[in-house]
């Protein structure tokens, strides 16, 4: 190589770091919730990650509920470019149309899809481009979303005294929020809605007797164990909750086409490296709830799971009569799931399984001394 052909090689790599510099930029995105919840921890490290990735050029001030506008106006005030972003989940925009639950996971998978299926119907069955109508040509918003916050699955609740039955279930004041209260509503019960916040004063003074919040770490976090012992796990009300990164849409094609790769390949990675990191946080949590607060974690009865199967079935059927795009997604849904599902049905075994070969469940004392 010529001394000046190194000159000039020598100079590119001097500049491209000081271009970087110049163009770099900090991005003002809000998240709908605190930094007390394991959500934010989502939000962060997508940030983090974004940042290595571009070697500065993209940064996000990451923003707490509340910060700039309430936790609930996150998507309009991206839309109006008040915010550049958000870290949210859609099910948050029932109130705008209910189809927004199903680029959630939605209840029931749905149709028994687990995360990673249902993360393969949005970016291997069409679900990411209907998710795309969805904001820009459904809700008509200037504004374009990315899957990347796991959030399941999720545990049925917390409850003042056991359930074994539906009939035990039916008349019970529990917090509910969403499209999963009117579920619940149909199968007997009485649900109210309240922030996280409100939860532990309402089961302290019994206004309420069971609620849900999320499971795990972040319900050891609010306080569940100081008045309630009996949680019930799992629940299909939220299996495959998954939550989103948004960005005003002119934000997003400001982005060089290299930095929008970048962009979708930390959202997917957000999602794959923080849901393990997530999972085990619920795991140790279970075991501290036992162990320390004397929680019975229990089995939620299989007959509540297929009640609530059944009345979203209902749901289902009655939206999709009155709301196209609702049962254009749920089609689509089901199509994908209709393949997926059975086969793995088949080509994996039971988690339990192996599970209970290499850590068999023991007894409650209560039926050893039974037995």
């Amino acid at each position: 190589m010529k001394l000046g052909s190194i000159a000039v090689a020598a100079t590119l790599l001097v500049t491209i770091p000081a271009a970087s510099a110049q163009t770099a930029r900090t991005l003002k995105m809000q998240a709908s919730w605190p930094s007390t919840v394991t959500a934010w921890d989502n939000f962060r490290f997508l940030a983090e990650r974004l940042d290595k990735t571009t070697a500065g050029a993209i940064k996000i001030e990451t923003l707490t509920a509340g910060q700039v506008v309430p936790a609930f106006e996150v998507l309009d005030a991206t839309h109006k470019k008040v915010l550049d972003g958000a870290h949210s989940i859609a099910y948050y925009w029932v109130g705008k149309q209910k189809a927004a639950v199903l680029f959630t996971g939605g209840p029931g998978g749905p149709y028994g899809m687990d995360m990673i299926d249902f993360l393969g119907w949005m970016y291997e069955g069409g679900g990411w481009e209907l998710y795309r109508e969805f904001y820009q040509d459904v809700l008509k918003l200037n504004v374009i979303a990315f899957p990347t916050l796991p959030t399941s699955p999720q545990a049925f609740g917390w409850f003042k005294r056991p359930i074994k039955d539906l009939k035990d279930f039916k008349g019970m004041k529990c917090r509910q929020t969403g499209i999963n209260a009117e579920v619940f509503q149909r199968m007997g019960m009485s649900t109210v809605n309240m922030p996280g916040g409100e939860i532990i004063p309402a089961a302290q003074r019994g206004t309420i007797d069971c609620a849900e919040w999320v499971g795990g770490k972040d319900d050891l976090a609010l306080g569940f164990h100081t008045v309630w012992k009996y949680h019930y796990v799992p629940g299909v009300h939220e299996s495959t909750s998954t939550g989103e990164i948004i960005f005003n849409s002119e934000v997003w094609k400001s982005f060089s086409p290299q930095h929008q790769e970048i962009v979708r390949s930390v959202a997917n990675e957000s999602f794959s490296r923080w849901w393990p990191r997530w999972q085990k946080g619920q795991a140790e949590a279970m075991k501290e709830m036992q162990e320390k607060h004397g929680v019975r974690i229990l089995r939620t009865p299989p007959e509540i799971l297929t009640a609530f199967l059944k009345a979203w079935d209902e749901v289902i059927a009655e939206e999709s009569a009155k709301n196209p795009f609702f049962k254009k997604v749920i089609d689509s849904q089901r199509d994908y799931a209709s393949v997926v599902v059975p086969a793995k049905r088949f080509l994996f075994p039971p988690y339990s399984y192996t599970a209970n070969y290499y850590w068999p469940e023991k007894k409650p004392a209560a039926q050893a001394k039974q037995k």
